[in-house]
């Protein structure tokens, strides 16, 4: 039960606040930023235990997810190789106000990495590992990749516009002032998503159809958990129906899923050509050839065929690998003992082989 409460837990908002106090002070927390009673130290290791768990027995392992895991849990922890590069809690908590006033764009796109404790962090890493293994399985990694950047700019879209309108109905709850901080929103978007590819699904181990499954997981945890952001929660619902609905009327790929694809691929441009040079190195010393091969020019394509037993040998050896012939070709090798256009007897290319392989 404890991994479906995964709260964007608000900030406590000080009871007398003026313009230039609200971007500090808002929460005492311990001098690296973060809340949480003793009694929750250690749930980390669980996490980690759970994760690796999942992951050993997954024949594909999905790198979105484990990357935001580490993400999430880095921005936490605060090493201090990263303390002066990550903003402080007190810097991104997601406040309506100020990012309207004040144009707090960091705030805005920050803020769901952001957890006020083990407990918080922990749940939340729990249901993404969950939810992103399901969706980054099926959808690859590009594609979810591409959903996790639209439900995170579009639930926060969404709950920075619910708190605006309702001042317009003079709601006394102090929705627009108050800070947040936690994956949630994502979270709910990304549950919305899951559960438009199933019939039913499941809200606190009850068994619901799929379409009502986030609604229901809506109030429940607003009523296990008042502290919760109520209309960040519903901000990522209204964010998953929107992204379900646009990916529906869209035929193919959308642009945002191939400028990630692009991004990936020249993230990935290092890595490839080092594998590729790791093969070349090893072609060299194997050969990789084949038998049976066509005639080819001596050093064409990068191999070189056997004029004797028509192996085909990488162009950097220049003795067959299949029959130990010497190349006869433009660089003036010439075979050893016989002609290029002899044939030679099954029996004389077996003792050559076990000649030279030594078998």
């Amino acid at each position: 039960m404890f991994n479906k409460i995964k709260a964007a837990i608000f900030c406590k908002e000080e009871e007398e606040e003026n313009e230039r106090g609200l971007s500090g002070g808002y929460y005492r927390m311990d001098r690296r930023g973060r809340g949480g009673g003793r009694v929750w130290r250690g749930m980390l290791p669980v996490l980690a235990l759970h994760a690796v768990s999942e992951y050993s027995r997954l024949d594909r392992k999905p790198p979105v997810t484990a990357g935001l895991i580490a993400a999430n849990t880095l921005v936490y922890l605060r090493p201090n190789f990263l303390h002066t590069i990550i903003p402080t809690i007190d810097e991104v908590c997601f406040n309506p106000y100020l990012i309207l006033k004040y144009k707090d764009l960091k705030r805005f796109l920050l803020s769901p990495f952001y957890h006020m404790g083990e407990p918080h962090l922990v749940f939340n890493m729990m249901s993404l590992l969950w939810k992103g293994i399901q969706l980054e399985t099926s959808m690859g990694a590009a594609e979810f990749a591409s959903m996790i950047v639209a439900l995170l700019g579009m639930s926060q879209g969404f709950t920075l516009l619910i708190a605006k309108s309702l001042l317009l109905f003079d709601y006394d709850t102090p929705y627009y002032r108050q800070y947040a901080v936690g994956f949630s929103g994502v979270l709910f978007a990304m549950k919305v998503v899951l559960d438009s590819q199933a019939e039913y699904s499941t809200a606190h181990g009850l068994m619901v159809p799929a379409r009502y499954a986030a609604w229901l997981e809506l109030l429940l945890i607003q009523v296990l958990v008042p502290g919760v952001s109520f209309i960040g929660h519903l901000g990522g619902i209204l964010a998953g129906l929107l992204y379900v609905r646009l990916k529906s009327s869209s035929s193919g790929p959308g642009p945002l899923t191939m400028i990630v694809r692009g991004f990936i691929r020249v993230l990935g441009w290092p890595l490839r050509s080092a594998r590729d040079f790791c093969r070349s190195q090893r072609g060299r010393v194997l050969g990789r050839g084949r038998v049976g091969g066509r005639e080819t020019r001596s050093g064409a394509g990068g191999v070189w065929s056997c004029r004797v037993c028509t192996f085909d040998n990488s162009r950097w050896l220049s003795v067959c690998e299949m029959c130990g012939t010497s190349r006869d070709g433009d660089d003036g090798l010439s075979s050893v003992g016989f002609s290029a256009g002899h044939d030679l007897s099954l029996e004389e290319l077996r003792r050559r082989r076990v000649q030279r392989f030594g078998r």
